[in-house]
């Protein structure tokens, strides 16, 4: 309708056109939002691999710094000498001299199958991990375009609902813009009884003096803000320096 258009330039911030590429203001709310749902993850992410790291490292130092290894070595002789040449002597040689032995006996062990055997991750393997929080992420990012095709898919289904929605947003609109004229009407009142700074003194006695420094000493729109244009109009009271941009004169 004509009694709405153009909007204002804090209307369209608030709305979402569909054929625009880039994400717009109440898409980047949402999508703020999203991202900082999944800070969580991302923190028991790096907690879970920190904590996989520091464990590796301790069964490193373990297994590096913890080898013993033993070295046992006997040896056991066991000799009788019976003296004599009497038939009691032979029979002692016979039945005590084999008694007689000689052993010996050398052992190695370690402890090394009792130590641990840790197998750190790869760089892969933690690229793998953190490869589905990353695609949630983008996720995250792209959403905001299917959601606008939600708007269009319920306006082909119910298209009496549709009709409200829209007398509803152009009502909406209408008093928003009427208390915003009504705002803006007390907001530049006031800033026009406040004295103005020294340095907006300084800055309109220049641009009076020296016209040609009208270029670079631009004024901003009283209402948004906006750099000087040769389409912005100012007040038609001489006792009043504000100026005002296309939409908002």
């Amino acid at each position: 309708k004509q009694t709405l258009l153009p909007l204002l330039k804090e209307e369209i911030s608030s709305f979402i056109f569909p054929c625009k590429p880039a994400v717009q203001r109440p898409e980047r709310q949402h999508m703020v939002m999203e991202l900082l749902r999944c800070i969580p993850l991302l923190l028991f992410l790096l907690f879970v691999c920190g904590l996989d790291h520091f464990i590796f490292t301790i069964l490193s130092v373990i297994q590096n710094h913890s080898f013993i290894e033993y070295s046992y070595q006997a040896s056991h002789h066991l000799s009788v000498n019976v003296m004599g040449t009497s038939l009691m002597a032979q029979l002692l040689r016979g039945t005590i001299g084999a008694l007689n032995t000689s052993f010996e006996s050398e052992v190695e062990t370690s402890n090394l199958v009792c130590l641990p055997r840790p197998t750190g991750m790869t760089r892969q393997q933690y690229l793998n991990t953190c490869l589905p929080l990353g695609l949630l992420a983008l996720l995250c990012l792209a959403q905001v375009y299917p959601f606008r095709l939600r708007r269009a898919i319920a306006a082909f289904y119910f298209p009496k609902r549709e009709k409200a929605r829209v007398l509803f947003l152009y009502n909406k609109l209408l008093r928003q813009r009427k208390n915003f004229l009504h705002l803006q009407r007390e907001r530049v009142a006031r800033q026009a009884r406040q004295p103005p700074e020294l340095g907006t003194v300084v800055l309109r006695w220049c641009r009076r003096r020296w016209p040609w420094l009208r270029r670079f000493l631009r004024q901003k729109c009283t209402l948004c803000g906006t750099p000087e244009t040769p389409q912005h109009q100012p007040c038609p009271n001489p006792d009043c320096f504000a100026l005002y941009c296309k939409s908002c004169w």
